[in-house]
């Protein structure tokens, strides 16, 4: 199934985040309840020529308003473990963030204020891969003092329909 995910605007560069007007989000919400819904439906149902939702859709697409995935279950396609991670950093948060947003079983890089300075979601084939990515790449990592992981057994919901309120 296609899915739209939302990407938020760089917060280092507020001044040239894109404006979305009324119409534009109501085609996102359009691409988030079917990210292969037609162009020709996704018009009539905002009020828009075909013509007109393709130049929108690709605007939103250049500037990385969104994107357009297929969304699996890693469990379905091989991956058997998935788990966060919560991360604490000394020094500088953003060299630690960036090394492992090049990871490629990273899914998910956020920085927090709370418990943890950056939580990371990743996608693994089995524990010893898990083992592994926590042991071997995370924990030394620059600048990494202590993680916390938070082995997922079961994924109950996973959804990118919140809208674009």
């Amino acid at each position: 199934m296609g899915c739209v995910a939302t990407r938020t605007p760089d917060p280092k560069d507020r001044s040239t985040a894109p404006v979305i007007d009324s119409v534009s989000k109501a085609i996102i919400e359009q691409l988030q309840e079917d990210g292969r819904r037609p162009y020709a439906a996704i018009g009539k149902a905002v009020g828009l020529s075909e013509a007109a939702v393709r130049q929108r859709v690709q605007k939103l697409l250049d500037q990385g308003v969104m994107q357009i995935v297929a969304v699996t279950d890693p469990l379905t396609v091989g991956f058997r473990r998935q788990a966060m991670v919560g991360i604490n950093v000394e020094g500088d948060i953003e060299p630690v963030a960036d090394a492992l947003a090049e990871m490629g079983e990273v899914e998910y890089v956020v920085v927090t204020a709370g418990s943890f300075d950056l939580l990371v979601e990743i996608v693994c084939e089995d524990d010893d891969h898990l083992l592994e990515m926590i042991n071997k790449r995370i924990r030394t990592l620059p600048g990494v003092r202590s993680t916390e992981s938070f082995v997922y057994l079961k994924l109950r919901k996973q959804t990118y329909t919140w809208g674009t309120r």
